[in-house]
């Protein structure tokens, strides 16, 4: 029978619909080709893209080769660097300048490696290029919140099939950020604990839904996933800002990281997926509200949220919110764990 299931984060139901039943070989899929014969962020072409913000490189200058990750300003930004970011109304609507940044994170310089092929050396350096870009960008006091998110596959959204990752930052919080650093500061006004920190004791203690347990981070399948073999990755420990890790932190989340990537490639034979990195906003003084999330350190919970691209969202999801998921998290965690990497 199927059942329905409460996200107490996201606040919102799924259903679970156990009878589809469906197993990793129902959502393989053909292998997908893009029709581009020129690769701009491949070696030699650093020249077609615009100037790189950061870099990892073992020598030269920018802009040269050599680069182990490199940074650059998309050719097509959502936002843009330059402007007020100053809302003001339209009748019984608001505007806004589009202001903010729109960074690409080229993450290995050979084309036909993905995330998941990469050492955890080269996982690391992509990592610690997280953490540079989030801590520069928190020094613009117009910037409000970062999403760093990854396209992997062109049904998963992504422009060119060469490794790459985003990073926007807005002048504002976006509505399903606020719902959930609103939702971990209530609960912890109530209880004096972090509801992650809870959520991962539970997962952890029971066991149905952990992938894989590592010394510092854990894997699991969401109780409410909304699609197939969603995944989550969490610090063990309470941490709510991603940027503050330090370099022997990256090293360990980055071999979690590269186990889950290679469980998901191996099972589901490299499907498309988004990846989305949840972390604190700027710590900033807000005119007006002194206090604005100012708890955050107590009660909010960094991670990593994958969901692979498997299914479709149609009109009975854009009509209630609910979501229908064929496949339960226990078996999609059991399938993971099974997995020889």
């Amino acid at each position: 029978m199927s059942e329905l299931r409460w996200d107490p984060v996201k606040l919102h139901w799924v259903i679970i619909a156990t009878d589809r039943g469906r197993r990793p070989r129902d959502f393989q899929m053909e292998p997908e080709e893009s029709s581009l014969t020129t690769c701009p962020f491949c070696y030699g072409n650093e020249d077609k893209t615009p100037h790189e913000i950061y870099a990892l490189r073992s020598d030269g200058g920018a802009n040269s080769p050599n680069w182990r990750v490199r940074v650059i300003p998309n050719k097509y930004p959502a936002l843009c660097i330059e402007g007020e970011a100053k809302t003001r109304g339209y009748g019984p609507y608001d505007r806004m300048n589009g202001v903010g940044a729109h960074e690409v994170i080229i993450e290995t310089p050979d084309h036909e490696r993905g995330l998941a092929d990469l050492t955890v050396a080269e996982l690391t350096d992509v990592l610690a290029t997280y953490r540079a870009r989030f801590l520069d960008l928190r020094n613009d006091p117009r910037l409000r919140y970062m999403v760093l998110y990854k396209n992997h596959g062109i049904r998963a959204g992504a422009g060119l099939s060469h490794s790459y990752s985003q990073l926007i930052a807005v002048p504002l919080t976006p509505p399903v950020a606020a719902t959930e650093m609103k939702v971990c500061r209530d609960f912890y006004a109530t209880k004096e604990r972090c509801i992650y920190c809870d959520l991962i004791d539970f997962e952890i203690s029971e066991g149905a839904r952990v992938v894989k347990e590592f010394a510092s981070y854990v894997t699991v399948t969401p109780f409410a996933s909304c699609f197939p073999f969603e995944l989550r990755l969490f610090p063990k420990k309470h941490r709510h800002d991603f940027a503050a890790l330090g370099d022997p932190d990256l090293v360990e989340l980055a071999q979690a990281l590269k186990d889950m990537l290679c469980r998901l490639k191996c099972v589901l034979r490299d499907p498309p997926y988004n990846f989305i990195l949840h972390t604190a906003p700027p710590m900033q003084h807000r005119q007006g509200k002194p206090q604005y999330w100012g708890s955050l350190e107590y009660d909010y919970h960094w991670h990593i949220e994958l969901v692979p691209r498997l299914i479709q969202i149609a009109g009975f999801e854009w009509g209630t919110g609910f979501y229908i998921n064929p496949t339960s998290p226990e078996d999609a965690a059991a399938f993971l764990r099974e997995a020889e990497v």
